[in-house]
């Protein structure tokens, strides 16, 4: 009888382990938000074939699956894989190789910077990024007069932290011939007193650097290779690389086939007449890493640099408006291909003058066309009846610019304007959905900072005091949100990412505190774990 009870049982247990499912991964223990349409919880979920197969409860799982790699979170907040749906992957690998001029308080410390920099490197061309005039006492643009007496032979270009104007000694003006007729549309050499002070802004940045030397093949693999590293270790999974050449997108693909490059990208092609072309005739490409299906374009510059373009003057400089990078003839004709296209076009627009602009634009081409989701990349300042036409325009946002923005912007705007800048409240409200972004590597790579300042609207000393506008902050659940399946959403992606649900690659990470209950200005301390695509620990 007892030898008949042992056989019994030891068949119950090989029946019951038949019965039960192989799968790659197992993960149990945790506090998962699945960021589903009920934002709910789940305890344990299973992984085969880089994809989620079933989402529940850790008991559920152990008793409908086996697996030999099985992780035990232990408590640990997970969250899916988060997606930076405006950022410069390319380029901040490449700011990592050049001088870091973020946080400085003055020009001398600029200088002091670029001295330690080429005493250490000794090159041939030097390049920095970082400088934000508004930091310093002095708020004016520097001029180049120190720069040419430290390297009368070495072509400096120092570009500003939002990219949208550089800092040139005569040795780099005099590559691209610059003088003081020079004149670019969309652009502006900016002269005082009869001379050149070495700043060129949005467009008129290309008459030197149309000069600089090439980075090469190498260079690129080697900067996406140090991007994807920084990435990865903030719990990115997915960057919308906001700007890229044909060249720099085949790299991307290369490196995907090869396995080099594991980060997913979503890629806008930068304009040119060639790029639209070229990818209109060949139509959208998408791997299971890659997405091209989108176009980059500029309307204006930036509100920092007072290339924005306004409706009104600046408050700050009476009698300018900024400038359109992009002739409103060019933009429209642009608008009315892609529109016949699959194509889906994002613009930059800062100004309200520039999103006026867009959303008409945008509005009229799109008439009659569903489920387009063109994005305006940044929506900075709008005007109060515009938000109105945001309705069927989708807002890509990056919170940090309002946090960063906040010393100074009421100064460009005047008070009453100020009210339609960073409306990231406004925005959703309009469209539904709000995709979030970095903008890296103008503002920091973390999402964690993005999520604070979204919904704190305050900066890392916890300043304003109650926070900056703070009815145009978004609840954490919104937020987490906008940087997953909302961004997702933006990339026409919402069905194969961007949430923990069945049938989804399996990209998600493993947080040390819990962002959704944690106290907020513990935001910005998160560290991650461990990031996950395709079930794959990076």
């Amino acid at each position: 009888m007892k030898n008949l009870t042992i056989l019994l049982a030891l068949a119950l247990f090989y029946s019951c382990s038949e019965e039960k499912s192989t799968v790659d991964t197992l993960v149990i223990n945790a506090n998962a938000y699945t960021v589903d349409a009920q934002f709910s919880t789940a305890e344990a979920f299973a992984i085969k074939d880089g994809k989620f197969v079933a989402i529940g409860t850790t008991d559920e799982m152990r008793s409908k699956y086996v697996s030999e790699n099985t992780i035990d979170a232990k408590g640990s907040t997970i969250v899916p894989g988060l997606i930076d749906a405006h950022c410069h992957f390319l380029g901040l690998g490449f700011n990592e190789q050049v001088v870091n001029l973020r946080g400085t308080t003055s020009f001398e410390e600029v200088v002091k910077r670029v001295l330690d920099f080429q005493n250490e490197k000794q090159l041939e061309y030097i390049q920095g990024r970082g400088w934000d005039q508004n930091d310093w006492d002095d708020k004016a643009f520097p001029k180049k007069t120190l720069l040419d007496k430290l390297f009368p032979e070495t072509p400096i270009a120092l570009t500003r932290v939002d990219g949208h104007a550089i800092l040139c000694n005569q040795a780099a003006l005099d590559l691209g011939k610059v003088t003081l007729n020079s004149r670019i549309d969309g652009g502006e050499v900016v002269i005082e007193n009869g001379e050149l002070t070495g700043v060129l802004i949005d467009n008129a940045e290309t008459l030197v650097m149309d000069h600089w030397p090439e980075p090469s093949r190498s260079d690129k693999v080697n900067a996406l290779l140090a991007a994807q590293d920084v990435c990865f270790e903030l719990g990115l999974t997915t960057v919308d690389d906001a700007g890229l050449a044909q060249e720099d997108i085949e790299i991307i693909d290369s490196l995907h086939q090869t396995g080099d490059l594991k980060m997913r990208v979503y890629a806008m092609v930068s304009y040119s007449e060639a790029n639209v072309d070229y990818y209109l005739k060949k139509g959208i490409i998408k791997t299971d890493r890659l997405n091209v299906r989108s176009f980059k374009f500029y309307s204006d510059g930036a509100l920092g640099s007072r290339g924005a373009m306004l409706r009104e003057p600046y408050h700050d400089k009476p009698n300018h408006f900024g400038l359109f990078v992009t002739d409103l003839e060019t933009f429209n004709k642009n608008a009315e291909r892609i529109a016949n296209s699959d194509y889906q076009m994002n613009t930059h627009a800062i100004g309200d003058s520039a999103n006026h602009a867009v959303l008409q634009t945008y509005n009229k081409v799109l008439a009659g066309k569903s489920d387009r989701r063109w994005r305006v990349e940044h929506a900075q300042v709008v005007s109060p009846e515009d938000f109105d036409h945001y309705k069927n325009v989708m807002p890509s946002i990056q919170p940090t610019h309002a946090t960063s923005d906040m010393y100074w912007a009421e100064e460009r705007l005047g008070e009453e304007r100020i009210k339609g800048a960073y409306a990231y409240k406004q925005l959703l409200n309009a469209y539904g959905k709000v995709a979030l972004g970095t903008d890296f590597p103008v503002e920091q790579v973390s999402p964690f900072l993005t999520f604070y300042a979204a919904v704190a609207r305050q900066d890392l000393s916890q300043f304003p005091e109650g926070g900056f506008q703070k009815d145009n902050g978004l609840t954490r659940e919104e937020t987490l949100r906008g940087m997953t399946i909302w961004a997702a959403y933006s990339n026409f992606e919402e069905n194969e990412k961007g949430s923990i649900e069945v049938g989804k690659v399996a990209d998600f990470i493993i947080l040390d505190k819990d962002i959704m209950t944690v106290k907020v200005s513990e935001i910005p301390k998160i560290k991650v774990k461990q990031t996950f695509v395709n079930g794959e620990a990076q």
